[in-house]
C-alpha cells in the first residue's frame, strides 16, 4: 500500500455502519494467502509504527515493490 492507502492496513478502525471496513478486506486478502506490505515511507509520513498495522501486513519498500511487479504476471494500479 503507498500513500495514503498506507492507513487501510491500521488495526482496531472503527467504522461507521455502512461504511468499508478496510482491516476487514486486507484480512480476507491475507487469510486467502496474499501478502500486504504497506509502504515505509508513508506510514512515517502519517505517523504508523509497526504496531499500528495488521499482524500479517509488513513495513515494505520500493525495492519488494519493484520486485513483486516484476514477479507478477498482472499488476493492478487504481
Amino acid at each position: 500500500m503507498i500513500g495514503d492507502a498506507a492507513s487501510t492496513a491500521h488495526r482496531n478502525q472503527k467504522v461507521p455502519q455502512g461504511f468499508y471496513n478496510t482491516e476487514v478486506m486486507l484480512g480476507s486478502v491475507i487469510r486467502h494467502g496474499g501478502e500486504v506490505g504497506i509502504c515505509g515511507t508513508c506510514m512515517d509520513a502519517r505517523g504508523m509504527g509497526d504496531g499500528d498495522i495488521l499482524d500479517s501486513a509488513h513495513r515494505s519498500t520500493l525495492a519488494e515493490l519493484a520486485e513483486w511487479t516484476a514477479w507478477a504476471d498482472k499488476v493492478l494500479v487504481f
